[in-house]
């Protein structure tokens, strides 16, 4: 209430569910059949929101050269962000992606350093206060403050990840220059993939999802799912990659236990330990692999 909407695409189709759904919401806004860069670089907006099909990257300039404060972002490509389909994320994106046992956050973390090397391009500097992959797409909100200090901070987040395919070792590196490890550091492999650069800060705001959570009611019909999903990036730690227990117990030979019991070991021995919203078997922790291994053992 009391804000300006336009709602704009190519597809006529896709145009006249627009008008539908203001009619059925009993909302006022402008519907522009036209294409959205063409828009954009005509006027300057206070929030953008980029729904499309595939790869919002053809929108990504546009968006951070004309937008105010927060930029939203869809995009349904999972396979070329996630390394499943390698060559096509490396063109969209310009990133190295790798399909491993964390490949959504992988996603997530490819689109998070695509945006943010494209805002900084206008002197623009990106803080996600809420992101999360779920049903096949990752979607990001992206606050926006305007100067090149801002920018350069946002580059500083970036950086690369190293992977253990053999011990499933991971370790990331600060820098857009990749300094990858010849030998994994556990194990001896050599089988060690390098991805990047990525996105290694925080990709939400614990307060953020709180206060999201704290706005929901019975009347919004997806609330219970969104509650559950808030709840979890709230307590979600920032480490740049996370854990699957089925994935480290089968590698280990060791039978599965409960994720409250496998995170209360982790944390007895010391270590930051929290479930993700990637799955309900995944968890972050500050422990590398063989340190959850041996804090798990009797789990």
């Amino acid at each position: 209430e009391g804000w300006d909407v336009t709602l704009a695409d190519v597809d006529e189709s896709a145009i006249e569910l627009c008008r539908q759904n203001l009619d059925r919401n009993g909302l006022d806004g402008e519907v522009a059949h036209r294409n959205v860069n063409a828009l954009l670089h005509e006027s300057v907006f206070d929030v953008v929101d980029i729904d499309p099909f595939g790869s919002p990257i053809p929108f990504a300039d546009a968006a951070f050269a004309n937008t105010r404060d927060l930029v939203c972002v869809t995009a349904t490509d999972t396979a070329p962000l996630c390394g499943a389909h390698f060559h096509s994320g490396v063109r969209k994106y310009s990133a190295v992606p790798r399909n491993t046992d964390y490949h959504a956050e992988m996603g997530v973390r490819i689109l998070l350093s695509a945006l943010a090397r494209t805002a900084a391009r206008y002197d623009a500097g990106v803080t996600p206060v809420l992101t999360h992959a779920t049903n096949h797409y990752v979607r990001t909100y992206l606050e926006l403050e305007h100067s090149a200090s801002d920018a350069n901070a946002a580059i500083d987040e970036l950086g690369h990840v190293y992977h253990c395919e053999d011990c499933l070792y991971r370790e990331s590196d600060p820098g857009l220059i990749a300094d990858p490890i010849d030998a994994c550091p556990e194990c001896g492999s050599e089988r060690v993939l390098a991805a990047g650069p990525l996105w290694l800060g925080p990709t939400h705001e614990a307060d953020f999802a709180a206060a999201v959570r704290e706005e929901l009611d019975d009347s919004m019909g997806t609330a219970s799912r969104a509650e559950r999903l808030l709840s979890s990036l709230e307590a979600e730690l920032h480490e740049p990659t996370h854990y699957d227990q089925h994935r480290l117990c089968k590698e280990w030979g060791r039978a599965a236990s409960g994720m409250d019991e496998f995170l209360e070991r982790l944390r007895d021995a010391g270590f930051a330990a929290s479930r993700t919203h990637y799955g309900g078997t995944t968890f972050k922790t500050t422990a590398t692999v063989a340190e959850i291994r041996e804090a798990t053992r009797h789990s």
